[in-house]
């Protein structure tokens, strides 16, 4: 284990969503063209930006990116993962079941597809922070450390 030095760290917020659907299934993108993990399956997500809640980050998220509306009153917590790339950041997953409009690929240079898989039987390339965490949520474990 690391020790911790003097200076404040600065953490990097991201938020993950996982939208279900009435089978119980969750919706994930393919990354393409991004330079990092293109061809594995993740959930839309993103960064928080400055002043910006993380349901708010989570709403804009998925506005965005797969063009749904989803109010904040519908945003569920499910999982907060502790990170340790880029430095250490801090992944932030919710869970949704009620949204306005059909989902749909919003960014088709970043996301070459959507497809909803179920818990038991997600993609098998995946980002794999994303995997561990996918399996903590299944077993309802809040909380997760990786890569520390």
């Amino acid at each position: 284990m690391a020790v911790a030095g003097t200076e404040r760290h600065k953490l990097i917020g991201d938020v993950h969503l996982l939208l279900i659907d009435q089978q119980g299934r969750v919706l994930f993108g393919r990354r393409v063209n991004t330079g990092y993990e293109d061809g594995a399956y993740h959930l839309p997500s993103g960064h928080l930006e400055a002043g910006e809640s993380m349901v708010a980050a989570l709403v804009r998220e998925a506005k965005e990116e797969i063009g749904v509306t989803i109010s904040a009153e519908a945003v569920r917590f499910a999982h907060v993962m502790h990170n340790s790339s880029s430095g250490g950041r801090v992944a932030f997953f919710f869970l949704v079941q009620d949204w306005g409009g059909d989902p749909e690929n919003m960014e088709p240079g970043k996301c070459d597809d959507l497809d909803w898989f179920y818990l038991d039987a997600l993609p098998d390339r995946m980002i794999p922070y994303c995997r561990e965490a996918m399996q903590h949520i299944a077993a309802e474990r809040q909380f997760s450390l990786y890569g520390w």
